[in-house]
């Protein structure tokens, strides 16, 4: 049997980040926390839970869309647990029906595969006029198809969300997808507020990558971006210096009527731990200047991990590294009802990452002990 204790500069337990603590460690699994004893090993550095994203759609080379298999799945969930985000919900964008029907396969397969949290559907019952780098061709109403998926993964209980926009679905049937335990997420809409208010009333508890690919929020018309900041609802926000303004990005944590509600998504793309270009409807994705663009200049996803989205929320957005951390493990986790992903007692030591002084990702657990 193993047993030890290790004394970071500072540790995160998914509530408060705090110094003085000790991690007790017994045959690689996580005993308990309590004031550092004589006899602490010193770890430099910042101890957390690893990261929660309940948003990426590739990563390692690999799109989910376009490689929807159980190998598939795992090479994303292999790239951003390198990074340390230590669970994922795997992206499956608009497509055609039979790539949806086997993302659900594949995720079927996967309920004990580490890292996997479950699987957001992002579409295709969106808006055409708020799609982003969607395909239009795919776009459709809210189908027999995709609620037969939903409700088979939620058979096997697989946590999904699914975006949707009041365009393409109807109150009705996000309440039917609230019945069968489905997170319901507001996204690619331009609708008006009181018809997204109408999907929230109806059991849509969250809001996908705010300010983006939503009717934006004017002084006599909210939009959705209004309804849903002035909503309780989970809300996801990519933090990247592109996506959305510093000064936005602090304005709407600011205007929230409830604190912890805002979540932080990395949209990420086959670049994060891949390569710099990819194909996605047939044509190329590439990094330039930091960020994911079209052949057209337009943008196409994210190219950012959460350990950076975190460190920009602090460096330029003002968050302090406590609130930064529960945005992108506490709350994500609470969304999804998987509370113990924000945790650190009873994780193995592998779910548990260091952090530096800057935020920066450093390792996890076994691979700090195996240096000293």
């Amino acid at each position: 049997m193993t047993d030890l204790w290790l004394a970071p500069d500072l540790l995160f337990d998914g509530e408060r980040l705090q110094p003085g603590q000790a991690l007790h460690l017994v045959d690689g699994v996580v005993a308990g926390i309590s004031p550092a004893p004589s006899d602490a090993q010193p770890l430099p550095g910042l101890v957390t839970p690893g990261f929660v994203d309940l948003q990426v759609n590739g990563g390692g080379g690999v799109m989910v869309n376009s490689t929807p298999t159980p190998e598939g799945i795992r090479r994303v969930l292999a790239a951003h647990r390198s990074l340390g985000t230590v669970a994922i919900l795997p992206t499956v964008i608009t497509d055609a029906p039979e790539v949806l029907e086997q993302v659900t396969e594949a995720a079927l397969t996967l309920t004990d595969e580490p890292g996997f949290a479950g699987l957001h559907i992002e579409g295709p019952h969106i808006s055409t006029a708020r799609r982003g780098t969607h395909a239009a061709r795919f776009v459709r109403p809210l189908d027999a198809a995709t609620l037969g998926c939903v409700e088979r993964l939620r058979a096997q209980d697989v946590p999904v969300m699914i975006t949707v926009a009041p365009e393409s679905a109807s109150p009705e049937q996000v309440a039917t997808l609230t019945r069968m335990g489905a997170i319901v997420s507001v996204g690619h809409s331009d609708a008006t507020a009181e018809e997204a208010r109408a999907l929230i009333n109806a059991g849509a508890c969250c809001g996908t990558h705010l300010f983006n690919a939503m009717s934006p929020m004017l002084g006599r018309a909210p939009g959705v971006t209004g309804a849903l900041i002035n909503s309780e609802c989970y809300t996801g926000i990519i933090c990247d210096g592109h996506h959305v303004a510093d000064e936005m990005v602090g304005l709407a944590l600011r205007a929230r009527p409830r604190p912890d509600r805002m979540f932080l998504v990395s949209d990420a793309m086959a670049t994060v731990g891949g390569p710099a270009s990819f194909d996605l409807y047939g044509r190329t994705i590439s990094v330039r200047d930091g960020k994911l663009v079209n052949d057209e200049g337009s943008l196409a996803g994210a190219h950012v991990t959460q350990a950076e989205g975190v460190q920009r929320l602090v460096r330029y957005v003002g968050v302090s590294a406590q609130d930064a951390l529960r945005m992108a493990i506490t709350t994500p986790a609470a969304c999804i009802g998987r509370p113990k992903l924000a945790q650190l007692v009873g994780r193995p030591a592998q779910d548990v990452i260091v952090l530096s002084e800057g935020l920066e990702y450093r390792g996890d657990l076994p691979t700090t002990l195996a240096a000293r």
